[in-house]
């Protein structure tokens, strides 16, 4: 049961289970007691109003804005530690029954990246002006040792498929709209664990970064498929003639995806 990201004043979960102990030695974990047992979380400050959760094979990830102290991070956990436990069961019931298999993140892993693999290659760490990645043919190159924990390699690879999915989504957005008539809209990236998009009444629209894990014509599907809901918030027949219309042939890219799991992949 993929469970999604949820800010401070909504839902969250993260796993009771101890760390990893490489995780515990990179410093990068912190611990809030729940119901007299430890729990630990990862967190990572971002460019963000509120305090974000999300929940994956790594643990709990508490993503909040550089001015949000951490007792506020934990007094939003404990808020909610019924929601958590519950949240927790169902997320650990459904990697039971779907089996989900943890990526290794060590020198040599591979990473699904528009359809096809890249390969993490470690090369240790480069001057604070180099980029952290650099892609090629059929490698990630990671500026960082070999020693690097697969804590720090995780963070630093999520955080470049993030830049590449702005740049790349953002490019496949307006490229789409263009096409036809669409009224005014703004998009952002999404973490979510259950959706690949959403679009609301007021013409927000929200795509998942993960999508860059498939070919163009999948990432053009589901941008296609939310822009249709700026003229239909349905399913019905005038919305699937809005997708065909901006993008003809929609439909082997909707049967690729549709059976995809998002909390099965490997970010």
């Amino acid at each position: 049961m993929p469970i999604d990201e949820a800010s401070a004043n909504g839902q969250l979960s993260l796993p009771l289970e101890p760390p990893p102990p490489a995780a515990s030695e990179a410093g990068r974990l912190r611990r809030v007691v729940l119901g007299g047992q430890m729990c630990h979380f990862r967190l990572r400050r971002a460019r963000r109003r509120t305090i974000g959760f999300q929940i994956d094979d790594q643990g709990l990830t508490v993503s909040a804005p550089r001015w949000v102290s951490l007792r506020a991070i934990e007094e939003a956990i404990l808020e909610k530690e019924r929601w958590i436990r519950s949240k927790l069961a169902q997320w650990q019931d459904w990697r039971a029954r779907h089996g989900a298999q943890r990526l290794r993140w060590v020198d040599g892993a591979v990473v699904p990246y528009l359809g096809t693999e890249l390969a993490l290659k470690l090369r240790g760490a480069a001057p604070r002006t180099s980029p952290a990645c650099v892609r090629t043919a059929h490698e990630l190159q990671v500026a960082l040792p070999a020693a690097a924990t697969e804590a720090e390699v995780r963070t630093v690879v999520q955080d470049w498929f993030r830049h590449e999915a702005t740049r790349i989504l953002g490019e496949r957005v307006h490229l789409l709209a263009a096409r036809g008539q669409v009224r005014p809209f703004t998009w952002r990236l999404s973490s979510a664990r259950t959706q690949w998009g959403s679009c609301n009444e007021d013409g927000r629209i929200r795509l998942n970064w993960r999508l860059l894990f498939f070919p163009i014509a999948v990432i053009d599907y589901v941008v296609a498929h939310e822009l249709a809901h700026l003229t239909e918030l349905n399913h019905g027949p005038d919305f699937w003639r809005e997708v065909e219309r901006l993008l003809p042939d929609f439909q082997a890219a909707r049967d690729k995806i549709k059976d995809e799991e998002l909390a099965a992949l490997p970010l």
